[in-house]
């Protein structure tokens, strides 16, 4: 049980140099012993969950065993490729970019997408933006997590409307065409050099389901699988991260409209969420974190509640292969 008197957000701090030191240690047993693999091939994004993990593989392997993988499609954000980029050559690894664009069109990611938008916004073309969210700041209002389609056209109008479920399905299940086109990108570059494949989810990513099964939640091995977004940043710092990376707001850049992933799927901030969450697992009730945080018990209570509702409903995405007993 946690101590009250010194439950804060500083209780989310960690000896970043140990820490990096055990994962290290871990990624080469694991990698070397246990898979007999050579090395790391890890997708780059510009966000700050890759640029640890690709931080952290140098640093294991030696940077001429790491391959940082940029995967852009004709949707991306070109500041992605840009941060991307920088990493590598901070890290002294060699960058290789594969535009997956064409497959995904082979697939029929963006019409299949698009063909659901515009039953919702027949006036939806290419070319407009579109992104999905939920409704805003979970401390002030407890709304169920119903997700709305926003769309933006030429002239700069934002329209929103709630998804109806099966427009919500299509959009989603063509969108993660992206993630898993990706991952097997990853896969074709690791087996090319008899290398491992390193995930980047985070705690917050792999408990609360915000990745794509058989894409971005397929690795061989999620070095920093265990840590809170927070704790993520707190490496970054230690690590060397640039600093264009570690201020840049955590995005999707899933949907031509852009967004966050606060906005997307979390709906509160890291730093607060975290420390909720943290407050939570150690058996502290909602007045007590709420008393450290300056919030009120109802708030905390909808933050819980939100994370057990988010655990419950995507439990089936960390579930491995079922078989016949």
């Amino acid at each position: 049980m946690m101590n009250l008197l010194n439950f804060s957000k500083k209780s989310l701090a960690l000896d970043a140099q140990a820490e990096t030191q055990r994962i290290i240690e871990s990624l080469r047993e694991t990698v070397n012993q246990r898979l007999h693999r050579q090395g790391a091939v890890i997708g780059i994004s510009g966000g700050i969950d890759s640029s640890v993990v690709l931080a952290l593989a140098a640093r294991a392997f030696g940077p001429e065993r790491v391959v940082g993988l940029l995967l852009p499609e004709k949707e991306s954000s070109p500041e992605s490729a840009e941060l991307a980029l920088e990493l590598a050559a901070a890290f002294g690894v060699e960058p290789v970019t594969e535009n997956i664009t064409a497959t995904l069109e082979g697939a029929g990611c963006y019409q299949r997408r698009d063909e659901a938008i515009q039953r919702v916004f027949p006036q939806y073309q290419p070319g407009w933006k579109a992104k999905i969210v939920l409704p805003g700041d979970l401390l002030d209002q407890g709304t169920l997590n119903i997700f709305h389609l926003v769309v933006t056209g030429p002239d700069g109008v934002e329209m929103r409307q709630r998804l109806p479920l099966r427009e919500y399905y299509q959009i989603v299940a063509s969108s993660n065409f992206k993630q898993r086109t990706r991952t097997n990108m990853e896969y074709y570059h690791a087996e090319l050099r008899n290398y491992a494949v390193i995930g980047t989810p985070n705690k917050n990513e792999h408990d609360l389901g915000f990745f794509v099964k058989g894409g971005d939640g397929l690795y061989d091995i999620a070095p920093i699988r265990h840590l809170f977004k927070t704790q993520v940043y707190q490496l970054a710092e230690h690590l060397g991260v640039p600093a264009s990376i570690c201020s840049r707001p955590p995005t999707t850049d899933t949907y031509p409209g852009g967004g966050t992933q606060e906005e997307f799927f979390y709906r509160i901030p890291y730093d607060l969420l975290d420390t909720i969450w943290l407050g939570f697992e150690q058996g502290l009730v909602a007045a007590e974190i709420a008393a450290a945080l300056d919030l009120t018990a109802e708030q905390v209570a909808r933050v819980e509640q939100d994370i057990v509702r988010k655990q419950k409903t995507t439990a089936y995405l960390r579930s491995a292969p079922l078989g016949v007993e």
